[in-house]
């Protein structure tokens, strides 16, 4: 067992119990603070809060058979405490707290901490600010006013006066589009850490947000937190819960932490996405629990006009000891990527009860900086998931979906819409309770995917699988029980995969240029 220290502030750590367990420890360890009992714990990322500023703490974990690891830090300083009820905030449930907490936050200097205590308080907005910590103490819980019209609208794009540039605030589904503040919103912020133990939840409902989803009315649905053009942010302890839409979205930011999260939404809640980078890059995701109605991690980059004009790929993304339940994809690219993804790693990760593992999605028409290279998949556990691995360059969304461009199994023209997936690592992974098909790739004949590998695989089928559609596209078939299916692609290695309770092919390759197989 080895003990690491993954971030610390003035009022929290966060450290990792490395014992060969995924998400959850291989057992359970006590914690001790200081010398003082702390409580216990089976997670891997674990977070240590209520402690105190400019302090030297010694923290020790300790298991069966006498396992003993310390390590040992100093919490950073903090200058002042700005409590959000000394500024009228009630936390009743009844009384609007948004503008006692907003003056909370614009009032508190740098090294201070805005803390919410427990209570309910209803809000509609909170704007951060730079170089301040925002925490949720163990029972606060931030409700959200669910009237549209008490939430003002972000615009999607402003021009300039010198007419060469624009100022973008609003965003939907990978277009500049107007959207309603956000529960918590940051513009341009750096420097922030929101954390604790608290909820924020949404309220939302069919009654409200998610009725007629897909209709704008008025502006298009807000999140729970919205980071937009920000820097240096971390995010940790917070359950977010019956988000609007997707619930957490970075849009072109740096620099960012999630840390020991809990995101929940129900399974039938529509556009629900945990959390979705978009044109962001240094991302750490670690300890994230999630279970909800739609992909669990979306990694994005505009869907044309924004990836196409900026050209700001989502890059250097990391994704640790993290447990997907209940969405349609634990981790999916695009398939708003028009700015190209790269460098996503994803390991020591639990995928349950999701529509696929991993899930690439983009068609003809994102254009040629849509480039998708450098996926590693690593040290994964699926369980009853429908189709592990899918890469789908035919996938039908927006009005054109099902157009003859889109769906054309012919070789096109490559030009300037043309998108490219380069390169897929999967590396010892497990996949048991598998339903339609192990793995589904289907690439562009004009642009073939240039490689995929997969190495130490093991996948078996459920006992009554059910049939469905392995990949959102036209003329497919629905199936059951396929093993591997490849189509279009360049390279594809295979090294010591095993398929078992297939009742049909367990490799179909159509347009596979190289394959090398072994074991």
């Amino acid at each position: 067992m080895k003990l690491n220290l993954i971030m610390k502030s003035a009022r929290n750590a966060v450290i990792e119990i490395e014992d060969g367990g995924v998400f959850y420890c291989k057992e359970e360890y006590r914690l001790v603070v200081n010398n003082i009992e702390y409580g216990t714990t089976n997670q891997v990322v674990t977070s240590l809060t209520d402690l105190k500023p400019s302090t030297h703490y010694m923290i020790r974990v300790e298991g069966s058979l006498n396992q003993s690891e310390a390590i040992e830090f100093t919490t950073d300083y903090e200058y002042v405490t700005l409590n959000v009820k000394a500024f009228g905030a009630k936390g009743d449930g009844l009384s609007d707290d948004t503008s006692f907490i907003q003056t909370a936050i614009l009032a508190c200097p740098k090294d201070g901490r805005v803390l919410i205590p427990a209570g309910n308080y209803l809000v509609t907005s909170l704007f951060l600010k730079s170089n301040i910590k925002l925490e949720l103490e163990k029972g606060a819980v931030l409700v959200a006013i669910t009237d549209r019209s008490r939430f003002a609208v972000l615009p999607g794009l402003i021009e300039s006066y010198d007419e060469k540039s624009e100022y973008n605030l609003g965003t939907w589904e990978g277009n500049p589009l107007p959207m309603f503040s956000s529960i918590i919103t940051g513009i341009e912020v750096e420097n922030v850490m929101i954390y604790g133990q608290g909820t924020i939840h949404g309220m939302a409902s069919f009654d409200n947000w998610w009725e007629n989803a897909k209709l704008m009315r008025g502006a298009f649905r807000p999140r729970l937190l919205f980071l937009n053009h920000c820097k240096n942010v971390t995010v940790q302890g917070i359950t977010f819960k019956d988000s609007p839409s997707w619930t957490i979205h970075p849009y072109f930011s740096e620099n960012l932490s999630f840390y020991n999260l809990f995101i929940n939404n129900p399974a039938d809640s529509p556009n629900t996405d945990g959390l979705d980078p978009e044109s962001c890059r240094d991302v750490t995701i670690m300890g994230v629990h999630f279970s909800l109605g739609d992909d669990c991690i979306a990694v994005k980059s505009g869907k044309l006009y924004m990836g196409a004009k900026y050209k700001v790929p989502s890059e250097n993304i990391l994704i640790r000891q993290c447990l997907m339940e209940n969405g349609h994809g634990a981790v999916t690219v695009g398939s708003e990527m028009a700015g190209g993804i790269r460098k996503l790693v994803v390991k020591d990760c639990i995928f349950q009860n999701t529509d696929r593992g991993l899930r690439i999605k983009t068609r003809r028409g994102r254009g040629k900086q849509a480039v998708i290279e450098d996926v590693i998949f690593e040290n994964i556990t699926m369980n009853h998931v429908l189709s592990p691995f899918v890469a789908n360059s035919f996938y039908f969304c927006d009005p054109d979906g099902h157009s003859e461009y889109v769906k054309s199994k012919e070789c096109l023209p490559v030009d300037d819409r043309t998108p490219h997936i380069k390169s897929l690592f999967f590396r010892n992974i497990t996949c048991e309770n598998c339903h339609y098909a192990v793995a589904y790739f289907c690439g562009l004949p004009e642009k073939k995917i240039d490689m995929i590998e997969m190495t130490n695989i093991t996948a078996t089928f459920a006992d009554n699988p059910e049939q469905g559609i392995p990949a959102m596209m036209d003329d497919i078939e629905p199936c059951s029980r396929l093993g591997i299916y490849a189509y279009n692609v360049t390279t594809l290695l295979l090294n010591n995969v095993h398929i078992s309770g297939n009742a049909g092919e367990t490799i179909q390759l159509e347009n596979v240029d190289s394959v090398q197989q072994n074991k």
